[in-house]
């Protein structure tokens, strides 16, 4: 039975809700848990495969592998924040989730989009260190800056995403109990209020400004900086490293970061757009990036392909590859571009 509560304006407010996953689809459910099946289990196997790698690997326990792992590890809590109880819908037509569960989801969602930004970010920062400033590398890009990192966009996420939660858990829930989503979205939730909204509203939307406009500034500005660094590097072997770095993270953020920011937009303003499309949206931007993400690190970082084909049996690849996601690095840590003479040169070149 559905629960319910009575607001301070006097209505009864729902505490229970059921997630409908795609309205306009729900014959089709069945055949929609196939898909979304076999990209859940991509996406445990990329990222536990990329998570195992490292971590068995001891040459890989650098800081620029251990950020990969990181983001692995955040791309597998964003999908079991939200496959298992949207498969479970696609099997039963619908899923029900009480108000404290939904808020916890979306709790969550977001501090998991706001992490895995972070953890570009600070990819960004150890890729401006390793080929701008390769001196001070091993003294800069330590284990202890990445814990302390870690922890403080940890603590940004969650203050972020609190607000944002604490004000949707005091809006009354009286128009419907049936969300038109496989998850609790933050307008999907609060679009059942049956009161202004518009602050929720506002708040998410300079949320998800703030955090896409300051790390994508502090990510192009680090880019920005290796392209220039690049360009000096006399070695064409080692200017291409660089730009495969750029190139791969970028292709990595513009995906993620456009995704949502779309997703977004269209969800505000595209109303003659049908909700299965913007549930659409919505699984491309919360899905999708956490299963390519350890894919591309995995095939384009030379030492993790290695490894991985070591492991399912295979002999280790004969010669470099032509590209590199990264520069390698050597048992202290250290990337081997950092001993070439022309990349000290360059760095000197640039205030390094």
């Amino acid at each position: 039975m559905t629960g319910e509560r009575r607001s301070p304006e006097g209505n009864l407010s729902y505490t229970d809700f059921i997630l409908l996953g795609f309205p306009g689809l729900q014959e089709f459910h069945s055949l929609l848990f196939i898909p979304f099946f076999c990209l859940y289990l991509v996406n445990v196997v990329a990222n536990c495969t990329v998570i195992y790698i490292i971590w068995v690997e001891e040459s890989l326990h650098s800081p620029m592998y251990l950020m990969i792992s990181l983001l692995s590890a955040v791309g597998l809590c964003s999908t079991n924040a939200i496959m298992p109880q949207m498969l479970l819908g696609f099997l039963f037509h619908s899923s029900r989730v009480s108000l404290p569960g939904c808020l916890a989801q979306m709790f969550f969602i977001y501090l998991i989009i706001i992490m895995d930004s972070s953890v570009l970010l600070m990819m960004a920062l150890d890729r401006y260190v390793a080929i701008c400033k390769p001196l001070h590398y091993v003294n800069i890009m330590s284990k202890r800056l990445l814990v302390t990192l870690t922890l403080a966009a940890l603590i940004r996420g969650i203050s972020v995403v609190c607000p944002m939660v604490i004000l949707a858990s005091r809006l009354p829930f009286c128009q419907s109990n049936i969300i038109q989503h496989f998850a609790c979205e933050h307008m999907a939730l609060v679009s059942l209020a049956c009161r202004s909204t518009s602050h929720n509203s506002i708040l998410g939307m300079v949320v998800g400004a703030v955090i896409i406009i300051f790390d994508t500034v502090c990510i192009l500005a680090s880019y920005t900086s290796i392209v220039h660094t690049a360009l000096q590097i006399a070695s064409g072997s080692l200017r291409r490293k660089a730009f495969h770095t750029c190139s791969t993270q970028l292709l990595v953020m513009f995906f993620m970061y456009s995704s949502s920011l779309f997703s977004s937009i269209v969800y505000r303003a595209g109303q003659a757009i049908s909700q299965d499309m913007h549930n659409l949206l919505s699984a491309i931007y919360l899905l999708l990036p956490s299963t390519i993400n350890p894919i591309i690190y995995g095939v384009r970082t030379k030492e993790i392909k290695q490894r991985v084909l070591r492991s399912f049996g295979r002999r280790q690849i004969v010669g470099a590859e032509p590209h590199e996601a990264f520069p390698a690095q050597d048992d202290k840590g250290l990337p081997s571009i950092a001993k070439k003479e022309d990349i000290g040169t360059a760095a000197e070149g640039t205030g390094g």
